[in-house]
């Protein structure tokens, strides 16, 4: 039985967008219990890997290993391509194109500011559940170069950049395919602490009938912690927290939205 009336939707499955989260954990039972009383997931095994579910729509996978921080997968036509072109964009290829039981092909890699992100090639009747309480609801790069992430990621991807801010006081750009936003791109400043490396950071939906604050204070409770206490902003309240193991991931109300300035359009490198 769901914890808030609304369920996930499908992701779309377009090049470049978001297809899949996962957090590869070495209790899987402490996750489990953690993130079952934090969203209510249920779990389905799929070979040994262990896909998280709300309303029977899979949001997230938990694979056994060495802990590693939540990661995203992009949408790929071809993981293998993807790969040499990331190599000759400047970017780090960190696990080679694989073939997964589940009809997909992944690579994992590292762009030229450092932060590490997915690509996988998915089947038509892939799922991906968001939008729902508990389901993925954004993604964000985080990094000290964003002139640099904007024309890598451009140029693999194809987005379309939209900046948000005013490019000095707050860098923080929109990606965009056939004019949905997908992912964000924030560069670092002054509110992260000194040394902090290039990272994404995955946010999940919080119901309005729940709430960001109900979900921080039940971190708590579930003996994780608060590390930035909810906040509004033009896109929701949003908090950012660390599950009992100590990885991070942010929780959005998107309905709980203030108003904010117009956007200005970033210039294209790659425009002559």
């Amino acid at each position: 039985m769901s914890i808030a009336p609304n369920s996930p939707q499908l992701a779309p499955l377009l090049s470049g967008s978001p297809c899949w989260v996962e957090r590869s954990v070495d209790d899987l039972r402490g996750a489990i219990e953690f993130y079952t009383g934090l969203f209510g997931w249920h779990y389905a095994d799929d070979g040994g890997y262990t896909v998280a579910m709300v309303d029977g729509v899979p949001v997230a996978g938990l694979p056994q290993g060495e802990p590693e921080p939540w990661r995203l997968y992009l949408v790929t036509p071809h993981a293998r391509a993807t790969a040499e072109k990331v190599f000759h964009l400047g970017g780090s290829v960190l696990r080679n194109p694989e073939d997964g039981p589940d009809h997909t092909q992944s690579t994992v890699i590292a762009d030229p500011t450092g932060a590490v992100v997915g690509f996988r090639h998915v089947p038509p009747d892939w799922r991906f559940g968001i939008a729902g309480h508990g389901a993925y609801a954004w993604a964000e790069l985080n990094t000290r170069d964003g002139a640099a992430a904007d024309e890598f990621f451009g140029e693999l991807c194809s987005y379309d950049i939209t900046q948000i801010g005013d490019g000095h006081r707050l860098d923080y750009a929109s990606y965009s395919l056939e004019g949905t936003e997908v992912i964000g791109r924030q560069k670092m400043g002054r509110e992260f602490p000194y040394g902090e490396r290039s990272h994404w950071m995955v946010y999940f939906n919080a119901a309005p009938e729940i709430g960001t604050d109900s979900v921080a204070y039940r971190v708590l409770e579930l003996g994780g912690r608060v590390t930035v206490e909810p906040y509004d902003t033009p896109f929701g309240r949003i908090t950012v927290v660390e599950d009992h193991a100590g990885m991070a991931f942010s929780v959005i109300d998107p309905s709980r939205k203030i108003e904010a300035g117009p956007r200005a359009e970033v210039d294209d490198p790659f425009d002559d």
